[in-house]
């Protein structure tokens, strides 16, 4: 089927990639390198991805869900413990990792906008229909908050149901659980809760733990305009941890400053604006609809999840700051995402309908 590139979404994902790399490379040549198979294989799986008939394989998208599932369900039983968490996968022959908890986001994407497809809001979801599409999203949320990831466990089931407020539900429901998830948390917190995430709320609240005060006093060494490389001494001097990964964003504003993280944000704002004005386009063609709303989705909660932890406005759940974290897994996931779209967005009679160029 033919297809027209669409270039603005790929030049709107490009500033981020190289904005990791130098930052990536500043704080660590070693990982810089391994920032570049990542983003070798992000690009492979990016093109694979894109040149599949997505539209015609939509029968395989429970199959994948329910594969997902079943390796969630492998974590709890047999995965890799590290630092008190079950989370991992290793795959014997390759001798690698993988975190299945990750890719449970984009296949819940998937699935819900195959359901959605498959049965349409006439014009919005009851409540027979709302639990039956809440029950994809529940099961995942379970087995990763079982893993313990609380924080990726949340994400997933914070973006399972704002797809279902973009599409439509009826807002008594809305109303209701918003009442019991207020009853509940009180609940939760005392008998469900881990205790190192009891710790991680109470450290948010009375006390920043040390990589937080260590990622503000980064930030706030910044200024204006930022520090050159040798003069930001919170990361060359190894006070700042994870300054390749969950506090990236404190080593951007140590180097580039308020200007720096403004522009930062703003581009996420560019990115998540043009996604959503996309889905807004979209009137009967739901999958679509799921896919441009639940990415851009996405990337608020990644974003504003970890530039407020590293103010300590949120508590630390190790979420990676979209495109510019050092990681694999998150990178390759969204490149999958961004692939899907690109996919979606670029057949020439969606073009021709949406308007979108």
């Amino acid at each position: 089927m033919s297809k027209k590139f669409n270039i603005t979404l790929i030049l709107l994902i490009l500033p981020f990639i190289f904005l990791s790399l130098f930052l990536v490379n500043e704080i660590s040549h070693r990982l810089f390198i391994k920032e570049l198979i990542y983003i070798g294989i992000g690009v492979i799986v990016f093109v694979i991805t894109y040149i599949l008939p997505i539209r015609k394989l939509l029968w395989l998208i429970p199959i994948i869900y329910w594969f997902n599932i079943f390796l969630l369900i492998l974590v709890d039983t047999v995965g890799l413990r590290i630092l008190g968490a079950q989370r991992w996968l290793k795959i014997p022959l390759l001798n690698i990792t993988i975190q299945p908890s990750e890719f449970m986001k984009t296949t819940l994407l998937l699935m819900l906008g195959y359901l959605i497809y498959k049965y349409p809001p006439r014009p919005q979801y009851n409540f027979k229909e709302f639990l039956k599409l809440s029950f994809f999203i529940i099961l995942p949320f379970i087995l990763i908050a079982k893993e313990p990831d609380l924080g990726t466990a949340l994400i997933t089931l914070i973006i399972g149901f704002g797809v279902l407020f973009i599409v439509g539900v009826d807002k008594k429901i809305w109303i209701t659980l918003s009442i019991g998830a207020v009853l509940f948390a009180p609940i939760y917190y005392k008998y469900i809760m881990k205790d190192y995430q009891k710790q991680r709320i109470e450290d948010f609240l009375n006390k920043p733990s040390y990589h937080v005060r260590q990622s503000m006093i980064a930030i706030g060494s910044g200024g204006l305009s930022g520090k050159s490389k040798d003069e930001a001494t919170q990361t060359q001097l190894k006070f700042l941890p994870i300054a390749s990964s969950d506090f990236i964003f404190a080593y951007l504003v140590e180097r580039f400053g308020f200007i720096g993280a403004s522009s930062v944000i703003f581009l996420y704002f560019i990115l998540i604006f043009y996604l959503l004005r996309i889905a807004k386009k979209l009137k009967e063609d739901y999958f679509a609809k799921v896919m441009f709303a639940g990415v851009g989705l996405m990337l608020f909660i990644y974003s504003y999840i970890n530039i407020a932890m590293t103010m300590n406005l949120a508590p630390v759940v190790g979420v990676p700051l979209p495109l510019i974290s050092h990681g694999g897994t998150s990178f390759i996931n969204f490149m999958i995402l961004f692939a899907i779209l690109e996919n979606l967005i670029s057949k020439k009679e969606f073009i021709h309908t949406y308007g979108v160029k």
